[in-house]
C-alpha cells in the first residue's frame, strides 16, 4: 500500500486508508515529537486537520507500507521523511492503546494481535 503525502491531505484521509490495510490498527497525530523512548503525550490532532498544518517537513512524497515492516519503522518514516509525530494504536476490546512495549512487532503481527484481543469481547 502507497500513501501519499502533501500539505492538502487530510489527516483523516491517511487513516483511513491505513485502517483498510490493518482494520484493528490506527495512526495519531501529534503537534509535538514525544521525549527519547516515550510515546507522544502532547496535543492529539484534530483529524480534519490538514498534514500541511500539524507537520515540519514540507516535502511531497508517498510511504510504502507494508505488513512486513514494524511498527518503529513507520512511525520513523512519518517523522524522518514527512515531518509528522505520529503513534500507532492496536485495537485490544473496545479500547485503543499505544503501540510502544511492542513497537518491533510487524504490522501484521500487530494487526492479528488487535483481532485476537478484540475477539475476546
Amino acid at each position: 500500500m502507497k500513501i501519499t503525502i502533501n500539505d492538502h491531505r487530510k489527516i483523516n484521509a491517511i487513516q483511513t486508508e491505513f485502517s483498510l490495510l490493518f482494520p484493528y490498527l490506527t495512526i495519531e497525530f501529534f503537534s509535538k515529537p514525544p521525549h527519547a523512548g516515550a510515546p507522544p503525550s502532547e496535543k492529539l490532532v484534530n483529524t480534519n486537520r490538514t498534514l500541511g498544518e500539524c507537520r515540519t517537513i514540507h516535502r511531497k512524497g508517498e510511504i510504502t507500507i507494508t505488513p512486513g515492516m514494524s511498527s518503529a519503522d513507520l512511525e520513523e518514516i512519518f517523522n524522518d521523511n514527512f515531518g509528522l509525530t505520529v503513534q500507532l494504536y492496536r485495537k485490544s476490546g473496545k479500547e485503543w492503546l499505544a503501540v510502544t512495549a511492542t513497537d518491533k512487532w510487524t504490522l501484521e503481527q500487530q494487526n492479528d494481535q488487535g483481532k485476537a484481543l478484540s475477539s475476546l469481547y
